[in-house]
């Protein structure tokens, strides 16, 4: 090999290794790993070891494939029964808040810092995506209802298409010959309700496919189910539609479906959107001008405070009108708008096109992505208790760890019993699973057994559940059931639905 790719797999290697063993750092820390797959890009770039790197365009590309690979792993691990009750809140988070959150950044960036309006409302644009990447990481270590979850991780994953399309339409402003609004407004409509087609198309052909074939090798299906879902991008893009909604669409029927090795699946989806994450943070650190961030760090204060306090607020309670979102989840759902990657990649469209003000643009994203990730992040938990929206039943007594027994099509669930527990106490038998479901295997004091009808649930216990495909929620249903209400749950009114609060 020639000695510059063997230091370049050097330098990746070891750029690689050091990603991974910071994530059990940042964990610890509280500090979002995000930010420290930054800080490895900003050191090896030319503030620190000095790799120069400038190439806008390329960073483009290789951040929207990135993401391509982060919001099919979000649509591959999204449960149908969590998120078919939040579509419509979606829906509208990801259009109508989408909307609102532009214009009111906009305006306050006009009149803050007297940008021209086209610039302004790139900074509304550009902000107004929130990122699969920093809400899939954050969101699934804190004791939250599955449906603020749901909610939370389809926005972040739907909203990408919109925003994408406002900005390049805002960047090519001006530029291109303009059409009226109305036109946009078709177009705009057009490539939304195409790429959700085209993600359907993709899904179903994969499902049928992948259900069929009698591929050699368990390691091919992993393969073959990504690169369904890069086809339903590809399909959507050569089609004029939006390319990341047909990803997420795609993902979320693949993710669905009774695949054979769905376990395996899941497993390479996930690695591969970690070194999806890795990537494109280093990627973005490494673009980034140190010297310039100090004259953004004002510009990003204030639109950062602009988004946070007035833009996201207000977006998410138009969205919410419709439906029953009380206060406090509003105020949750305001405050878990996290920012990431997704703002940053959206910055290089109008710097690869040369609009005026757009490297401002980029160092101001970028010191605001950081700025607010650490002020967000380290307090979302918090804010959960304080708020009153936590659920310790739901995170802290059902873990569930999804092995498929493809042959039995059925699941093998983990069931956990913490102190104050309402199990404890309970007997197997009062469990009342249904039909279908069983407890086969119960962990006490490191000791494994199988219990009888008779035997009693106590604190710190580990339960090892089978349940057929066709009862899973329902097992999950009571199984929260009587974690809230012990074994009277059915008595007291709880079926294990999710709490209005």
């Amino acid at each position: 090999m020639t000695p510059g790719l063997d230091v370049a797999l050097l330098v990746g290697a070891a750029v690689l290794l050091v990603a991974v063993g910071a994530v059990r750092f940042s964990t610890r820390l509280g500090v979002p790993s995000l930010l420290v797959y930054l800080a490895l890009g900003v050191l090896l770039g030319e503030a620190g070891l000095g790799i120069r790197f400038d190439d806008v365009e390329l960073t483009r590309v290789l951040g929207f494939c990135a993401l391509i690979v982060i919001i099919a792993e979000g649509g591959l691990t999204a449960r149908w029964s969590t998120l078919r009750p939040v579509l419509g809140l979606t829906a509208a988070l990801s259009t109508v808040g989408v909307v609102v959150s532009i214009v009111v950044v906009g305006v306050v960036v006009h009149l803050l810092l007297g940008l021209d309006w086209r610039l302004s409302l790139l900074y509304g644009a550009v902000l107004s995506s929130t990122d699969a990447a920093a809400v899939f990481a954050t969101l699934r270590r804190l004791r939250l209802p599955p449906r603020l979850v749901a909610a939370l991780e389809a926005e972040s994953g739907v909203n990408d298409a919109p925003v994408v399309l406002l900005v390049l339409l805002l960047s090519r402003a001006g530029v291109e010959a303009a059409h009226p609004w109305w036109y946009e407004v078709l177009l705009l409509g057009y490539e939304l309700s195409a790429g959700a087609a085209v993600g359907v198309g993709a899904g179903l052909a994969g499902r049928y496919a992948l259900r069929r074939a009698a591929l050699p090798s368990a390691g091919l299906y992993p393969i073959a189910v990504v690169g369904f879902t890069v086809l339903a991008y590809a399909a959507g893009s050569m089609l004029h539609a939006s390319g990341f909604l047909a990803v997420y669409v795609a993902g979320v029927l693949l993710g669905n479906s009774r695949l054979p090795h769905r376990q395996a699946i899941l497993g390479f989806a996930d690695g591969l959107a970690w070194l999806a994450q890795i990537g494109l943070f280093v990627l973005l650190g490494l673009l980034v001008s140190p010297s310039r961030l100090d004259a953004a760090v004002l510009p990003a204060v204030i639109t950062g405070l602009a988004l946070l306090l007035l833009a996201r607020p207000l977006s998410v309670a138009v969205s919410a009108l419709p439906f029953r979102v009380n206060l406090r989840e509003q105020l949750f759902l305001s405050w878990a708008g996290l920012r990431g990657a997704v703002p940053v990649v959206l910055a290089t469209i109008p710097l690869s096109l040369h609009v005026p003000g757009a490297d401002r643009l980029f160092d101001a994203v970028f010191v605001l992505v950081v700025i607010f990730t650490l002020l967000q992040a380290g307090t979302l938990a918090p804010a959960a208790r304080r708020l009153g929206v936590t659920a310790p039943a739901e995170a802290s007594e059902i873990l569930l760890e999804t092995a498929p027994l493809e042959r039995m099509r059925a699941d093998l669930l983990q069931l956990e019993v913490p102190t104050g527990s309402r199990l404890a106490g309970v007997h197997v038998d009062e469990l009342r699973l249904p039909v279908g479901a069983a407890v086969t295997l119960v962990l006490r004091d490191g000791v494994g057994f199988v219990p009888g009808a008779d035997t009693r649930l106590k604190v710190g216990d580990s339960l090892l559940i089978v349940a057929t495909a066709g009862v899973r929620d329902e097992t999950e249903r009571r199984l929260r059931a009587v974690s809230r209400r012990g074994r009277l749950a059915r008595w007291f009114g709880e079926y294990g639905e999710e709490q209005a609060r």
